[in-house]
């Protein structure tokens, strides 16, 4: 059977990327305009990198080692008076890509990672999934420079989609397509995805550069109408403003 994809709330995720560059390029400039200096150190901008390590993945199916991700998102700061401790409360976008020898299809009301099969050559095969993220943390910055924070965040499922590049003749036992040529196939939508993530987040770091680790609690599938998989991202968070 041919991938078929139901019709939800998405939007483009390339889409999604371009605005948050845009995001971060023009908070800088809107950052600069506060007259006030002091509430212009209440207020953090952040550009992040991370891999995702995927926990339950189903049987047959690879993960690739590094899922590259990114994550943009401006946080205001509001600290216990002198202390080096505070709380900060935010905005973000983020967009995850998982690549490995699998096609998203459904089936009924159940969505698989059917596994490529080894005849096949392809070159790339990938979910993405994006998120708009109200990240919460507590924090400690030192004197000299050292940070680290504890917090949780919640995200909105705001787009999906799957894309497959390699042969044309693939043929499982749920899963059919037929052409003699290459192909590049891009379906917007990912059925079954759960909108709403979630999980405790965690920051280290010197000056501007942190390693930074968020662990979603949540699945990406709905309950019993897609596999269990959920991931634990890792990377690094630059905040230069």
């Amino acid at each position: 059977m041919k991938a078929v994809y139901s019709k939800t709330f998405s939007v483009p995720v390339s889409g999604i990327l371009l605005f948050m560059l845009a995001f971060l390029l023009i908070q800088p400039a809107a950052q600069s305009q506060v007259v006030n200096e002091t509430a212009k150190k209440k207020v953090s901008i952040g550009f992040g990198l991370f891999t995702d390590i995927m926990q339950k993945v189903p049987s047959g199916v690879k993960i690739r080692t590094i899922n590259q991700g990114v994550k943009v998102f401006v946080l205001y700061n509001l600290p216990f008076g002198k202390s080096p401790f505070g709380f900060s409360i935010g905005l973000g976008l983020s967009a995850h890509n998982i690549y490995g020898n699998f096609l998203v299809n459904k089936t009924g009301d159940t969505t698989k990672l059917v596994k490529i099969p080894d005849s096949v050559s392809f070159k790339r095969s990938k979910m993405t999934i994006a998120y708009l993220e109200v990240p919460l943390q507590f924090y400690l910055k030192t004197e000299g420079k050292f940070q680290v924070a504890l917090g949780f965040k919640a995200g909105f499922m705001i787009g999906s989609h799957t894309k497959y590049v390699g042969d044309g003749r693939i043929e499982t036992s749920t899963y059919k397509y037929y052409t003699t040529s290459k192909v590049r196939i891009k379906n917007v939508g990912i059925p079954n995805l759960q909108q709403f993530a979630y999980g405790p987040t965690f920051r280290i770091g010197y000056k501007w550069i942190s390693a930074d680790c968020y662990y979603m609690l949540s699945t990406l599938f709905t309950k019993s109408h897609g596999p269990d998989m959920y991931p634990i991202s890792v990377g690094l968070v630059l905040m230069p403003f």
